[in-house]
C-alpha cells in the first residue's frame, strides 16, 4: 500500500494537534483502551467533550500548557493508502523541531486561524516548506465556525496566501475552509460550509500524487560502513555497505570514487545476504569493486558520467537551531550523511527576512531559528549536488565542535 508522510505547521492555538485528533478519531484509527483513556484526560483538563489535541501532545508539559514543544509522529492507514504525520510545534523557539519533522515530508498542511489570517509564523514555516521543496501544500484555513463560515474572509485568506506563495514559488497549493474541532471538512464535506465545493481532508490526501523513487536522477550512494570480515571462510571479502540515495547501480558499472578521485567497476551487490544484479534508490546495499583500492567511511561511490560537485568552498542557505549564535569567522565541523570535516563559516553573506523575503545586510552573526545565506570553507574536499538538483544530496549540517551538537540545516546551493 503507498505511503504519505504529511506535516501540520502553524502558528500557535492554530488547531494542528486537534486536525490530526480529529483525522485519527473519524478515521476510526484510534484503539478503544486509547478512546478510554483520552476520555479521562479530557475531564482532567476541563474539557466537557473529548479534547483530541491530547492525542498529540504526547510531552506531560505539553499537556499542562496546552501547547506543543516536540514533533509527535502518529500512524494510520485508510483502504487506500497509509500516512505518517508529523504534527510540529508552532512555537517560534521550536522551529527547529519543525524542521526537523518536514525534512523527509511529501506533503505540509499549514493551518491559518480564520480570525488571524496569515501571520509571521506562517510565512515562516511556508518559507521553510520552500526551502526543504516539499512537494505539496495545503492551506488548512481553520475554525471557520468562529468567524460564522463566511466565504468572504475564506477569499481574502486564500488571496493573501496566494501572493506569499507566488514569491516563495510554491507550485501545488490546495486551499480547504475547515473546522477541526467540529470536523468540518475532515473526512466529509460539511453542509455547513454549503459553497466549499473542493474535496474534504481526507479525501485530498488519499488522491495526492507522491513519488518515493529517485530512479531516473543521477546515482548517489555514500560509505556507512566498510565491511571486512577477515574470518577464515571470508579472508578476502570487502563490501561498501551503505544507502542508495538516488538512482540505481548495477553490476558492470564504472564507478568514481570520491572524493579521492579513483575509478573501479562494481563487480557485485547484495541485498539482504543475497546477490543481486541491481539496486534502487532507497535499497540499503553492500557494493563490491573489482579494484582492491583504499574506500573510507564517508566516501560516495558515484557513477561516471553522472558526477558530483567536488568542492571545498561553497554557498548555502541555513536555518540556524541553536541558542548559541553562529559566528562569521568560527569553527565548526560540517556532517553529510556519514562523511564529517572540519569547516569555517567564512561569511555571512544576508539574513532572510520572514515577513518581506528581502535580503538584509549581513549580521555577521546568526540567532536561533534566523534563516541566512553563507559561504563555507571546508578542510577537505566534499561531493555534493545543489539541493535544487537532488535534496538527498545537497543537504548538511553544522555541528558545534565544542558540545559536538547539531547547530544548523543546510541547504547547499
Amino acid at each position: 500500500m503507498d505511503l504519505l508522510r504529511f506535516i501540520t505547521a502553524g502558528s500557535v492555538d492554530d488547531g494542528k494537534s486537534t486536525l490530526i485528533g480529529r483525522l485519527l478519531y473519524d478515521s476510526k484509527s484510534i484503539l478503544v483502551d486509547q478512546l478510554e483513556t483520552l476520555k479521562k484526560q479530557s475531564k482532567n483538563t476541563a474539557h466537557s467533550d473529548i479534547d483530541l489535541a491530547l492525542l498529540t501532545d504526547g510531552l506531560r508539559a505539553e499537556r499542562e500548557q496546552g501547547i506543543t514543544i516536540d514533533v509527535a509522529y502518529k500512524y494510520f492507514s485508510t483502504p487506500k493508502r497509509k500516512f505518517i504525520i508529523a504534527d510540529a510545534p508552532g512555537h517560534i523557539q521550536y522551529t527547529r523541531n519543525m524542521i526537523t519533522g518536514a525534512s523527509n515530508a511529501d506533503c505540509i498542511i499549514i493551518l491559518v486561524d480564520a480570525r488571524n489570517g496569515v501571520v509571521e509564523q506562517t510565512r515562516r514555516h511556508s518559507i521553510i516548506a520552500s526551502l526543504l521543496r516539499i512537494p505539496h501544500v495545503i492551506v488548512a484555513i481553520n475554525k471557520m465556525d468562529m468567524v460564522d463560515n463566511d466565504q468572504v474572509v475564506f477569499d481574502a485568506i486564500v488571496e493573501q496566501y496566494e501572493a506569499l506563495a507566488r514569491d516563495l514559488k510554491l507550485k501545488d497549493v490546495y486551499y480547504i475552509p475547515m473546522s477541526a474541532l467540529k470536523g468540518d471538512n475532515i473526512i466529509s464535506r460539511s453542509s455547513d460550509i454549503p459553497w466549499y465545493k473542493g474535496e474534504p481532508l481526507l479525501s485530498y490526501l488519499e488522491n495526492l500524487p507522491v513519488s518515493h523513487g529517485y530512479t531516473h536522477t543521477p546515482s548517489r550512494f555514500q560509505v556507512q560502513y566498510v565491511v571486512r570480515p577477515q574470518s577464515e571462510d571470508l579472508h578476502d571479502y570487502r563490501g561498501y555497505a551503505g544507502r542508495v540515495s538516488n538512482g540505481t547501480y548495477k553490476v558492470g558499472n564504472a564507478v568514481r570514487i570520491l572524493p579521492s578521485g579513483q575509478t573501479s567497476v562494481i563487480s557485485a551487490i547484495e541485498v539482504g545476504g543475497k546477490e543481486v544484479t541491481e539496486v534502487f534508490a532507497g535499497q540499503s546495499v553492500i557494493l563490491h569493486l573489482k579494484d582492491d583500492i583504499d574506500v573510507s567511511r564517508g566516501d560516495s561511490i558515484v557513477k561516471l558520467g553522472e558526477l558530483p560537485r567536488l568542492e571545498q568552498e561553497f554557498d548555502a542557505l541555513m536555518c540556524w537551531m541553536d541558542t548559541k549564535e553562529l559566528q562569521e569567522g568560527a569553527r565548526y565541523l560540517l556532517q553529510q550523511g556519514s562523511r564529517r570535516v572540519k569547516a569555517i563559516v567564512k561569511e555571512i553573506a544576508y539574513k532572510l527576512d520572514v515577513n518581506t523575503l528581502a535580503q538584509q545586510p549581513s549580521p555577521q552573526t546568526a540567532a536561533l531559528n534566523d534563516v541566512v545565506k553563507v559561504r563555507i570553507k571546508t578542510a577537505e574536499p566534499i561531493a555534493f549536488d545543489s539541493f535544487q538538483k537532488l535534496s538527498a544530496d545537497g543537504t548538511a549540517i553544522l555541528v558545534d565542535q565544542t558540545s559536538n551538537m547539531t547547530a544548523g540545516a543546510l541547504l547547499l546551493q
